[in-house]
């Protein structure tokens, strides 16, 4: 006998967009640096335009079409202050989110550390679900490797790597040459740009501190 289906609430990573004003065509030029600097990360990637800080107006629907056009996934708005910007919003297909705190879940049980001893090729993606992973080696440029926990690399970084994929906050990243495209914990992201030259080629741990992203260089 088949089973109905069934619909649960849940949780999922998203990107948030910030707008500061009601310019279209800035907020879309903004992003389409960022898809640019990290074209697969941010392949059909959902993402949610929070509008809190907006005064005016807002074209949603080239809105809509912008996020679109740069291959991402435009799911809804957030910050929405009034009854009529939220139908404005649904009018033009976004759908409408209030943020709020998930209720505390028990933590997945952590599996081994997975140990990965090559090095991690352009294209290559290596996933260490439920547990640590350490790479003895570099993670080259277009090269992915993802963890639920924590990331340790004994080589360079160059690609990119996404800590707390399950929404740990308490993971880190540690590399030995910091030459990454995209350092992820939770959800929070830095691409190449955000993170400054004089840190490039260090020692470097990231982690989360009041839910956002930092790092410090490591001199041992």
């Amino acid at each position: 006998m088949s089973q109905a289906p069934d619909l649960k609430g849940s949780s999922f990573t998203l990107s948030v967009l910030h707008l500061s004003d009601n310019d279209v065509s800035k907020a879309v030029h903004f992003l389409q640096e960022k898809v640019s600097l990290a074209p697969t990360f941010f392949a059909s990637a959902p993402v949610v335009l929070n509008i809190s800080k907006v005064d005016g107006d807002i074209n949603f629907l080239d809105l809509k079409l912008g996020v679109e056009e740069l291959g991402m996934i435009p799911v809804g708005i957030t910050g929405c202050q009034d009854k009529r910007t939220q139908n404005l919003a649904i009018a033009a297909g976004f759908a409408v989110m209030t943020a709020s705190k998930a209720p505390s879940q028990a933590p997945a049980k952590m599996e081994p550390t997975m140990i990965v001893r090559t090095p991690v090729r352009s294209g290559q993606q290596i996933y260490a679900k439920n547990r640590d992973l350490v790479v003895l080696n570099h993670v080259s440029a277009g090269a992915e490797v993802i963890s639920d926990g924590t990331i340790h690399i004994h080589g360079t970084l160059r690609g990119r790597a996404i800590a707390g994929a399950s929404g740990s906050s308490e993971a880190k990243i540690l590399c030995n040459d910091l030459q990454a495209e995209l350092v992820s914990i939770a959800g929070n992201y830095w691409l190449s740009d955000q993170i400054e030259r004089e840190y490039w080629g260090k020692k470097v741990m990231f982690g989360m501190t009041n839910d956002q992203l930092d790092f410090e260089t490591l001199t041992i």
